[in-house]
């Protein structure tokens, strides 16, 4: 995966958690995933097509997601209550459109799918041209983790250069 296509993501997470949580915000660790994804928790999915196809998962464990949303609702939420997977929706929602603006701006054209909840492993559609990088995100309120795999959708790319 290119780093052109990764670090609005990683812009947009910083700049989107760090507001809403009222704290600073560390990338820890960076992984390639080979293998099929489990989530941690309260995952939300957005699936990307058009020239860059793919899928992002933002997923928290749920004892992080209960304070997350907590945190947003301004009083505490129970593990069971809807807002906290709303919360994790809407939190993957401002990332990726920050991200996908910024995408945009650099002449990517794709579409962004509504965020789904994300309740069943996924298995690894790798390739030589995918492969899902895990980032780590660490808050005061817990470990925030971001799965983002993309690539370049061959034959809108042939598209474009054919017009070009």
């Amino acid at each position: 995966m290119k780093m052109e296509l990764i670090q609005p993501f990683i812009n947009a997470a910083d700049a989107v958690l760090s507001q809403g949580l009222q704290s600073p915000i560390l990338v820890g660790n960076l992984s390639m995933e080979d293998e099929s994804y489990r989530r941690k928790g309260v995952a939300a999915m957005i699936a990307l097509s058009g020239e860059v196809e793919g899928r992002i998962i933002f997923d928290l464990d749920s004892p992080t997601a209960v304070r997350v949303a907590s945190q947003f609702a301004g009083s505490p939420v129970p593990e069971s209550d809807s807002l906290v997977r709303e919360t994790v929706c809407e939190l993957a929602n401002q990332i990726i459109g920050n991200a996908v603006t910024t995408l945009n701006d650099q002449g990517f054209h794709f579409r962004v799918h509504p965020p789904q909840m994300h309740t069943v492993e996924l298995e690894s559609r790798g390739g030589e041209d995918t492969e899902a990088m895990v980032l780590r995100f660490e808050s005061e309120s817990g470990s925030i983790f971001m799965n983002v795999a993309l690539r370049y959708n061959r034959k809108m790319e042939r598209k474009r250069a054919a017009s070009a």
